[in-house]
């Protein structure tokens, strides 16, 4: 029976036409087999996982092995991306059997969901033998097996714990963990750590806000030189734009392939914050082009912003974008060849399979004579254009409410950003524009889409597909994200209706997720009843649900006043302050969170006929401190707080500055305004 033919995931519905009798996940699943008396398989991955397409091609494509699972097994499909929680809860069983995890997961676990046996990836040879084995344990070992499940529960319970000790998140602390990272840098290569190496958005997020707070300046080396060697390095698309999930090397030369929106969605605001503070030539390129790129791959109209591209394309890994020195001859002729090959590291060796090369940026683009510049964008256009002829990875196209809330964010700080350099002699601005017309409507329509279809009831809906909501209940990091997204908006629009949005979401999260101690559980307490209630106050390739409502929490109310949201965020930013301090890479959100708290907020109004073009506005967004928030528009506008009751100052626009609940006089110029800010 096809089960998964109606799924909205497009991961399970690429399993749909499988041997295997899979289940969704479901309670009707687990009562099938209570009813049969079988272990259930819990298969969990996601559709650009490389591995999950690898394991689903050799066992479950395959007819024996899909009918040894449907005679001993109720099987069940998982979307990770879809279900976190489930997703959660099983992997920190895997880690905890194994040491590890990673996808595809493979859990074995009693028609309660009991898990008593978890893995990851397995060969087919070896997976036939596992399920061989599991089912002689159930039926001759049963008791050994419910023991082991029961253990599990256990450690899982203890991983997933609330109410453990709390810090204050204060200069010191921020001070070490920067000072922790800096430890942890590789000056070679930039980023942290060796192979795999993923992109630190939220480490470097978080430097760059703490080198605005202290001046500390070899934070700002870590984050332009990390941010630097990702740009130039195969890891990021240097033909299309986007980066892709991570580097398998530690000089981030061969990727990962699949591109995921919440990577790309953070790495924006990265580098849109390093361009804002330094004016950096390459930064401003990669923002421009990550924005491009989330503009025209991911966003579906009407919808929001697709999931992720594919690793694979028609089962190979990097099929579409690796290129010998031939291949650029035959579409660029001789001479062009031969400069694009040094210009984007190709040679005969090869970098990548069966002598292929993943494209580098060996040389500079940006600080080069016009003459170049326009030879290297000509070059570039050429080989999009062939690219583009040939075979494409597959898109999963699901919106994930959280990513998409990301998303907007980073495009309503880009917008800001690039309204600030905007100049009718950069030999760009004719690109720069169109980007940002094109980012702008690919965000408001994004907003839309989740306020209109996402938000049911009041409550928010995890996922999407084709314009039609899921089922599956958002999470913590749903709400913290769109409600951050919803602000980030409200700033960029001045409509009072997203500050609205805003607060209803942060109200219901403080109502249904909130947990012993001022922590936070990261599903309701109306929701599905697992084997564990997660609550990972962890920041890893996203934020966690913990930092992303805080920082929502923190915006909210800088933009309102309304201090009982803040007391929440400082309580509960102190329950993540001992892994800021002990763990600091595993805490990158939570620390840019908190330099945004130590710097004030700042409040910043701006009263004006003009709150495009006036220069108070292009100061207070240039010059903003870590986290500050900025409104500008008219004095008393409906459901815009921070421009109740300040007036215009003779007749003329005027920057009203607050910190920390603490305001100061109102300032007429950008040199006053510029002085308050410092």
């Amino acid at each position: 029976m096809n089960r998964l033919a109606d799924a909205t995931s497009p991961y399970l519905l690429q399993h749909a036409d499988n041997p295997v009798d899979w289940w969704p996940w479901c309670d009707e699943a687990f009562a099938e087999a209570k009813r049969r008396d079988v272990p259930v398989l819990i298969s969990v991955g996601y559709a650009a996982c490389h591995w999950c397409h690898v394991m689903a091609h050799e066992s479950f494509e395959n007819e024996q092995v899909g009918a040894q699972l449907n005679a001993d097994f109720v099987s069940i499909k998982v979307d990770r991306e879809e279900r976190p929680d489930v997703d959660a809860v099983y992997m920190t069983a895997t880690q905890a059997m194994t040491g590890q995890g990673g996808w595809p997961m493979t859990v074995f676990a009693t028609p309660d969901g009991t898990p008593f046996f978890c893995g990851t990836y397995f060969p087919r040879a070896n997976f036939v033998r596992l399920l061989q084995s599991v089912t002689s344990a159930w039926r001759d070992q049963r008791e050994e097996v419910l023991r082991q499940g029961a253990a599990v529960v256990d450690a899982i319970g203890g991983a997933q714990a609330v109410g453990g000790p709390t810090a204050p998140l204060d200069a010191p602390l921020l001070d070490a963990a920067a000072a922790s990272l800096a430890s942890g840098y590789d000056a070679t290569n930039g980023g942290f750590g060796g192979a795999p190496k993923f992109p630190p958005h939220m480490n470097l997020l978080f430097l760059l806000r703490h080198h605005q707070r202290t001046g500390d300046p070899r934070s700002l080396e870590i984050a332009r030189h990390t941010a630097e060697a990702m740009a130039r390095g195969g890891i990021y698309d240097q033909l299309a734009g986007g980066f892709a999930r991570y580097s398998v090397d530690a000089h981030w030369t061969v990727p990962h392939f699949e591109k995921m929106l919440y990577d790309n969605a953070l790495l924006l605001r990265v580098y849109t914050q390093l361009w804002r503070l330094t004016g950096d030539a390459l930064a401003r390129r990669i923002a421009r082009d990550t924005a491009r790129f989330l503009a025209d791959e991911l966003h579906r109209p009407g919808e929001g912003f697709a999931s992720a591209l594919d690793a694979d394309t028609d089962g190979v890994e990097g099929l579409t974008y690796a290129w010998t020195p031939a291949q650029l001859v035959e579409v660029l002729g001789e001479d062009d060849g031969r400069f694009a090959a040094d210009l984007f590291a190709v040679t005969e060796e090869g970098s990548f399979d069966h002598g292929t090369s993943v494209l580098r940026l060996a040389r500079d683009v940006d600080d080069v004579a016009p003459e170049v510049r326009a030879r290297w964008q000509q070059v570039v256009g050429r080989l999009l254009a062939a690219r583009d002829t040939r075979p494409q990875p597959a898109r999963d196209d699901k919106v994930v409410a959280a990513w998409n809330g990301l998303a907007i964010t980073a495009i309503a700080e880009f917008q800001q950003v690039a309204a600030l350099y905007a100049s009718p002699q950069d030999e760009d601005a004719n690109l720069m524009e169109g980007v940002t017309i094109v980012a702008d409507g690919a965000m408001r329509d994004t907003a839309e889409h989740l306020a209109t279809v996402h938000l049911v009831d009041g409550r928010l809906r995890r996922v999407s597909r084709d314009g039609k909501v899921g089922e599956p209940a958002g999470v913590l990091e749903d709400y913290g994200c769109v409600a951050e997204a919803f602000c980030a908006l409200h700033q960029l629009t001045g409509e009072g209706r997203w500050l609205t949005l805003a607060g209803g979401l942060l109200d219901t999260a403080l109502e249904h997720f909130a947990a012993p101690g001022g922590a936070f559980y990261d599903t309701a307490d109306d929701a599905e009843r697992l084997v564990a209630r997660p609550a990972d106050p962890t920041d890893n390739a996203t934020p966690s649900g913990r930092s992303a409502l805080i920082a929502a929490l923190v915006a909210y109310t800088a933009l309102t006043g309304e201090t009982r949201y803040r007391e929440v965020a400082e309580v509960a930013l102190g329950t993540v302050a001992p892994i800021v301090g002990q763990r600091a890479r595993f805490a990158g959100y939570a620390a840019t969170v908190g330099e945004a708290l130590l710097s004030g907020p700042y409040e910043i109004a701006v009263v004006t006929d003009d709150p495009v073009g006036d220069p108070l506005v292009a100061a207070a967004r240039r010059h903003a401190p870590p986290g500050a928030v900025v409104v500008a528009g008219l004095p008393d506008q409906p459901g815009v707080p921070l421009l109740a009751d300040r007036p215009l100052v003779d007749g003329g626009s005027a920057a009203y500055v607050c910190q920390g609940f603490v305001c100061q006089r109102p300032v007429t110029s950008v040199e006053d305004l510029v002085a308050q800010l410092g």
